[in-house]
């Protein structure tokens, strides 16, 4: 029962899909982190759909208009969580100052200049990338960049150490039921890894791969700018991922038809 109750937890906060109501109590928080990539999946499958909906319909619809539902759906539905965590943290980083005063900036409830030209940024270079996905295997590549991202950013929030020792994210962590939760974490990227490969073999895997330097960089960074992982940085982390995923699926797709 813990288990569907870790579910429920999990899309009530990493996502704006109704479920039913759970509790926040210890005991149910044990397999939330295990849950948190599944949006991923949903989100993955909303886009599908726009494209099965759009290529399906009896009448003519511009490519823009998925470009820009596409872009503005994952916010829909994820209520815009982790793209407040990568404002947040573009202002800090931004901000050039020490790395206490970057942590309260983190914690400021108001944006700066720099939060605002990174979201005009990363939104026009999302729909950007979307253009260049003209084929199903593409748009089904996508998907596993949502499940991907979501999956690595659990992973470092369980493995690498928090900045502020308090905090939404530090209580899931705290609450979580770390051995299970990680080989779960390991399975889900293990099968990630074997969907790639069906979908486009040994290119797919090496889109992973070539993916997985978001990762590295973002542990870099994290602890060199911030001293840990905050979930405000594990936000920045989805975000910036699924942009270089999005590119990356573009790109891969005029590789397969050389």
């Amino acid at each position: 029962m813990s288990v569907l109750k870790s579910l429920c937890l999990a899309f009530s906060m990493y996502s704006r899909i109704p479920v039913p109501r759970v509790t926040w109590e210890e005991k149910n928080m044990k397999y939330v982190l295990c849950f948190f990539p599944w949006v991923g999946l949903v989100i993955g499958g909303g886009i599908y759909l726009l494209w099965v909906l759009r290529s399906q319909i009896g009448i003519f619809v511009p490519f823009s208009v998925f470009v820009l539902t596409g872009t503005v759906l994952p916010i829909l539905l994820t209520g815009g969580i982790h793209l407040d965590g990568f404002m947040d943290t573009m202002d800090a980083l931004h901000s050039y100052r020490d790395r206490e005063r970057k942590l309260e900036i983190l914690k400021d409830p108001h944006i700066g200049a720099f939060a605002c030209i990174s979201l005009v940024c990363e939104t026009a270079l999302y729909g950007a990338a979307l253009f260049f996905l003209l084929e199903e295997r593409q748009i089904l590549f996508l998907g596993i960049g949502f499940f991907v991202s979501r999956t690595l950013s659990a992973f470092g929030l369980l493995t690498l150490q928090n900045a502020k020792g308090d905090g939404l994210a530090f209580t899931f962590v705290c609450g979580a039921s770390r051995r299970i939760v990680l080989a779960v974490l390991s399975l889900w990227l293990f099968l990630a890894a074997l969907a790639a490969y069906f979908l486009y073999g040994g290119y797919g895997i090496g889109c992973i791969a070539v993916s997985l330097l978001v990762y590295f960089y973002y542990e870099v960074m994290a602890y060199r700018q911030f001293g840990g992982l905050t979930g405000d940085l594990a936000g920045w982390f989805v975000v910036v991922y699924e942009l270089v995923f999005a590119w990356l699926t573009g790109i891969l797709g005029y590789v397969w038809n050389l």
